[in-house]
């Protein structure tokens, strides 16, 4: 018996040991594995994994947890199968059967009852990762131990042959009351730590976690139950495992829908015109219960609303289909409609479905404004919004900006539309219109006679495509505002607009940078203006290779517009101290309205930088001289700042000044050339 006694005390000390490291290596692979579960959520969520996630992921992988744990728990019970075998040869030598030292039930804490101090402690996650552990105590099948800490006991059962497998000492299903509250509030922390997905996605508050999690343990708990009622054993362990491994998933379906945005609602008294916004925020997916409840107060009886922006959400085909019969139902009532960016991060095949569903829930609308810019369209995607679009005749604004407008797509928009004749605002910027597709929108430009703003920047249009458009917008004498930027006119091109510019007595902003023109289109463009844009404001050249050569022809420009311009942007020509000075001595005189002056990047050096700097400084009004960029000295700087004491938030920055820059002309070269030749 004394044998006996101290191999069971050696054997509880041994066991109790081990399940305690256990227990601390399996609580390290589960935290380790529950964060490698997020990143690779997002390598799934983004196709490819970031160079974040990259990097943080290796190194786990490269770890093999699943292996690790495999080896682990085969490890723990090998080792207690030893234990076990130190025993049993006891218990031969003395013939005493180990199942009379069995406790009264009275002596035996309940598990699961949370008041019970002694008993050992296993929150939700424990349990979850420690039912595979319950394989240790079956090492005998005859027999299985069950260790209490408190009293240092070992418990051994005898099992007939009908249950020698299953671990009836511990009650998995079940959880308490309290381990279910224990185990909201551990994923409430999940749902607001850091990780890549929040970093993607947005992180969550705490408030709304907590509303996660409770709603995440309650449909998680009621499926496993469900389960647990099906089990024929009724041991409750696959239902605990199916608790877990659900909890999981909808803790990052969570974690990836980000914080929830509220609408806004914003009423404009002039014309009382209200809006229904989702866009403020993080840009993130949206699923069918958050669509469910952002769109509620669109369901309202008698609401108000007129507008809607559904920006900066992605619409997934669940989203879709809360959305379209709500829009359905504000058919008569709302006039302006902004689906832009709104397929964001979807397969092609879904997003082109979730465009249609959009365009046949909003057919017949008489919208005025319409904005479905940023969802990569190309033709596909403008044909998609067919039904919308061919019921649309009274559009006085529309926005296709960074939509993938190729030439086809252009015809398809022009073919769809039927009728633009009351169309102010019209913007294609950011596609790949190319001289073809220019030629297109030029029709429909032929077709808009009451145009105020056009925009077709940064969409690879050339020499041909450039005088087609310059030659349509001659129809639209009401322009105001034009912006052509990042394209490549030439010359010729830009000799046909100025032709064009001669009509367009309305203009107050034109946006001419980048456009090849060079000092015979640009001096072309500002003859034009000078003669007809009496209320011009904004004039804008840059990047055109500009010599001081047209300076004086730019600084009659300037002097003729002196009572209405409001910025002079021409940076990043070569217009030298040369021209500079020039130009300057243009702005000396009177210019009750001017605010802002851009001539950086233009090799500019220590003279002209004063004289510019000087001849701004006065001026009421003034806000702003950007000379940045160019080859001023540090004595130049200094001059400059000390001409600004007084009003130094007018220099801009002065940071990108070289001042051993080199400026090169014919001359220069030549002398050169002459140099290396002796």
């Amino acid at each position: 018996m004394l044998k006996e006694a101290i191999c069971k005390d050696e054997l509880i000390i041994k066991i109790d040991e081990l399940m305690k490291n256990h227990r601390k290596i399996r609580e390290l692979r589960l935290r380790e594995r529950e964060y490698v579960t997020l990143i690779l959520a997002a390598e799934e969520t983004n196709g490819s994994s970031s160079e974040i996630a990259q990097n943080e992921i290796a190194p786990m992988k490269r770890r093999k947890l699943q292996e690790s744990d495999d080896e682990d728990t085969g490890m723990t019970i090998s080792k207690l199968g030893e234990l076990t075998m130190e025993v049993r040869p006891q218990k031969q030598e003395t013939g005493h059967n180990m199942k009379h030292c069995k406790m009264d039930e009275d002596e035996v804490p309940e598990m699961n009852r949370d008041d019970d101090v002694d008993a050992p402690k296993m929150d939700v996650d424990d349990a979850a990762t420690e039912m595979h552990d319950d394989d240790v105590f079956e090492t005998d099948t005859r027999s299985e131990t069950k260790v209490d800490d408190g009293n240092r006991q070992l418990q051994i059962f005898h099992m007939d042959s009908t249950a020698q497998n299953r671990l009836h000492s511990i009650k998995l299903w079940p959880p308490s009351q309290g381990r279910r509250q224990i185990f909201v509030e551990r994923i409430t922390i999940i749902l607001t730590i850091p990780s890549i997905l929040s970093r993607m996605y947005g992180l969550l508050s705490k408030e709304e976690a907590q509303e996660d999690a409770k709603r995440i343990e309650a449909a998680t708990f009621e499926t496993a139950n469900q389960h647990f009622e099906k089990e024929s054993d009724g041991d409750g362990g696959s239902a605990f495992q199916l608790y877990a491994k659900q909890s999981s998933t909808l803790m990052i379906e969570a974690v990836k829908r980000g914080p929830r945005v509220k609408q806004e609602i914003t009423i404009a008294p002039e014309n009382k015109k209200v809006v229904f916004d989702i866009s403020k925020g993080k840009r993130a997916f949206i699923d069918a219960d958050e669509a469910k409840d952002l769109l509620k107060p669109l369901q309202e009886p008698g609401n108000k609303y007129t507008k809607i922006c559904f920006s900066n959400r992605s619409f997934g085909l669940d989203a879709a289909r809360i959305a379209a019969p709500v829009l359905v139902s504000l058919k008569g009532q709302l006039t302006e409609v902004d689906l832009s960016d709104f397929v964001a991060g979807r397969p092609e095949d879904e997003a082109l479905e979730v465009m249609k569903m959009f365009s046949a829930a909003l057919e017949g609308f008489d919208l005025r404004y319409l904005d479905i810019s940023d969802n990569a369209l190309g033709e596909r995607g403008v044909r998609a919004f067919s039904e919308l679009l061919s019921s649309q005749s009274n559009l006085e604004e529309l926005y296709l900006k960074n939509d993938g407008i190729s030439e086809e797509a252009a015809k398809a928009v022009v073919e769809l539309i039927p009728s633009t004749q009351k169309l102010k605002i019209l913007h294609f910027h950011n596609n790949m219109t190319d001289d073809e597709g220019a030629i297109v929108i030029s029709e429909l430009l032929k077709k808009s006679p009451i145009l105020e703003d056009f925009r077709c920047s940064s969409t690879w249009v050339g020499s041909e495509g450039g005088i087609a458009l310059s030659e349509a917008l001659a129809t639209c004498t009401g322009l105001m505002k034009l912006d052509l930027r990042d394209n490549m006119f030439g010359v010729k091109a830009g000799i046909a607009l100025s032709k064009t510019v001669s009509l367009l007595t309305n203009l107050t902003e034109i946006y001419l940078g980048y456009l090849k023109l060079e000092n015979e289109g640009s001096l072309a463009l500002v003859n034009a203006l000078k003669d007809s844009a009496k209320f011009l404001e904004v004039v804008e050249l840059a990047g055109n290779y500009i010599t001081a050569e047209a300076a004086s022809g730019l600084a009659e420009f300037i002097v003729a517009r002196k009572e209405s311009l409001v910025k002079i942007l021409l940076s990043r020509n070569e217009l030298k101290d040369e021209g500079v000075i020039t130009i300057a001595k243009a702005l000396e005189e009177d210019f009750p309205r001017l605010t802002e002056v851009d001539l950086s990047f233009n090799m500019i050096r220590r003279a002209g930088a004063k004289v510019l700097a000087q001849a701004v400084v006065g001026k009421p009004g003034f806000k702003v001289l950007n000379i940045n960029g160019n080859y001023i000295s540090d004595e130049g700087v200094e001059d400059v700042k000390e001409i600004f004491k007084n009003s130094p938030d007018m220099l801009g920055l002065l940071d990108d000044n070289d001042p051993e820059g080199e400026e090169y002309d014919d001359e220069d070269e030549d002398a050169d050339e002459d140099k290396q030749e002796e």
